[in-house]
């Protein structure tokens, strides 16, 4: 099972820096990049929720599974 994160082509996107979205947030830029880089293990509701108000998506636009191909 592999879970992606699509925060940076969010970000793209709506042409925001990781520091700005940090801020609107109000997380740590060292955690939006865990999150950022597929290294976090969980993610808070309110986290998510923040994030998609501060880019104006849905959830959906951020997380994407996509199958292990080993294990079908």
């Amino acid at each position: 099972m592999a879970i992606i994160i699509n925060v940076d082509v969010m970000l793209a996107k709506r042409k925001m820096s990781v520091t700005e979205l940090s801020e609107r947030v109000g997380i740590t830029i060292a955690n939006l990049s865990i999150l950022k880089n597929g290294k976090a293990k969980a993610v808070r509701f309110s986290t998510l929720e923040a994030v998609c108000k501060a880019l104006d998506c849905q959830p959906g636009d951020i997380l994407e599974y996509k199958r292990d191909e080993d294990t079908q």
